[in-house]
């Protein structure tokens, strides 16, 4: 331990921009100052990836995903572990399968599934939890003399799975997909919501590549996903990228390809010599309202661990050779949740994207002699994959809009008389003009387009708003 820490003591680091046209500036420079000046997220980052960025706030998130009865702190757990409620579980649940979309549609991943705890001194697991400086979770087991930790990350299992495999140069590159439930046993002081947990999902990758060249290929793949990924989930976010200043020059072009993918300048930090497993590592870094910044997807091209597991192929003649292996993540799920609240609040009226809503459209009754024709409503637009909900509370109308409002329900319709005797609604939309006169079919229409493709889940609670318990006050 000492020896590496040591060791990183003395490496170098030096931060340059890359614009997309492939000129590089020092951060400091006057052009490096202009470029930043010009990308105003970009110059956020840079400041706080330099420390001058002094906002202690808690997480605005924090109240939005209580008020919104979606995630709540558990106290009867430890701290770090929280309670879903079932429109927060239903986020959830829509993030992961955008990422099994990714991993096994899109990569066509092999999916996996491995323990969760493992003996600390078995010799390949105590050289991983070693650079961890004691954030994991200690496990007794009953009646035996043996340590167990949880994971912190999927590659304990997966590593060994892998080497138990007899692998031929004809298997490779392949790639492993396993959702992982991971745990870290991170200090008090800095847990915050959402953004930095001890319990928490991600949904990793890992290819398994014959050299550099191969492995540096599906290193470009994963990260254009990635990158397709992070758009989609119309957040805010600096593509960075953390490489040793040898292999940078190397493949300089390869890396020149990945930002003109981007269309954006990015930052890099470049090292003097190797401090981890990596060559190369690239992050997506969201950033939250108090303008701090959260690692969600990375990709980092390991040329080390396949020693330390004893991970190798058969190559065509004959010899057994270490695997390239390109870690990847797409981004822990309640990351992923805590940036795109963030994202909705720091909007002039905070929403989230629709595809997330837990409820997409909702139907103000005037009063229950609408019910019955709501009812109907509902069901043509549950048929046509549309969550909707109807509140049929007694409550005055405007009562209703205004908690439609304080909810960020997306789209409203009024049911009353006219609209029962027309077929005919007005939409009250939380962001955005008013749409007047629109029959049902064209308020499916224009609800299918803003659904944009992305995974569709049903409403998992009442259709009624009277029949839904209240789980907070």
């Amino acid at each position: 331990m000492m020896n590496r820490e040591m060791i990183n003591s003395k490496i170098e680091k030096r931060q340059i921009i890359v614009d997309v046209d492939g000129i590089e500036y020092d951060v400091n420079s006057v052009e490096g100052k202009k470029i930043l000046e010009k990308f105003d997220i970009l110059n956020k980052f840079v400041k706080d990836e330099n420390g001058l960025n002094n906002s202690h706030k808690m997480p605005e998130s924090i109240n939005a995903m209580q008020r919104l009865q979606l995630v709540d702190y558990e106290p009867a757990s430890d701290s770090g572990h929280f309670r879903y409620y079932p429109k927060g579980n239903l986020i959830f649940d829509l993030i992961k399968d955008w990422a099994d979309e990714i991993a096994l549609n899109r990569l066509e991943s092999m999916k996996i599934e491995s323990p969760l705890i493992y003996d600390y001194n078995e010799p390949d697991i105590k050289e991983q939890v070693s650079s961890f400086h004691e954030r994991h979770y200690v496990v007794s087991s009953p009646g035996k003399d043996r340590e167990f930790i949880l994971r912190f990350a999927a590659d304990f299992g997966l590593f060994r799975m892998i080497k138990d495999a007899k692998l031929s140069y004809r298997n490779l590159p392949f790639r492993v997909y396993e959702y992982s439930k991971s745990f870290r046993y991170e200090r008090s002081g800095e847990l915050a919501g959402l953004k930095r947990l001890r319990a928490f999902s991600m949904p990793d990758i890992h290819s398994f590549a014959r050299d550099i060249c191969e492995g540096f290929e599906e290193y470009k793949e994963l990260y254009k996903n990635y990158y397709d990924l992070a758009r989609a989930m119309n957040i805010q976010f600096v593509p960075v990228f953390r490489v040793v200043e040898e292999f940078y020059h190397k493949h300089r072009g390869e890396i020149e390809e990945l930002i003109e993918y981007g269309r954006v300048p990015v930052f890099i930090e470049l090292l003097s010599d190797m401090k981890h497993y990596w060559a190369i590592k690239s992050e997506f870094q969201g950033i939250d309202g108090n303008n701090g910044f959260v690692q969600l997807s990375t990709v980092q091209l390991d040329v080390k661990d396949a020693d330390i597991y004893g991970i190798r192929y058969v190559n065509s003649e004959g010899e057994k050779k270490g695997c390239i292996i390109c870690h990847s993540s797409i981004g822990s799920i309640e990351r992923w949740m805590y940036c795109i609240l963030e994202a909705s609040i720091m909007k002039e009226k905070p929403q989230l994207p629709y595809w997330l809503s837990p409820v997409q459209m909702r139907l103000l009754i005037v009063n229950d002699k609408y019910l019955k024709y709501a009812e109907e409503i509902s069901y043509r637009l549950k048929s046509n994959n549309i969550r909707v909900e109807i509140d049929d509370r007694e409550e005055r109308l405007g009562r209703k809009i205004r908690d439609a409002q304080k909810n960020w329900i997306p789209f409203m319709v009024v049911i009353g008389e006219k609209e029962a005797l027309n077929g005919v609604y007005n939409i009250k939309r939380r962001i955005g003009e008013d749409i007047k006169d629109l029959g049902l079919e064209g308020i499916i229409k224009l609800l299918k387009k803003e659904q944009k493709g992305m995974p569709f889940r049903r409403l998992n609670m009442n259709i009624k708003l009277s029949k839904q318990p209240v789980f907070r006050g």
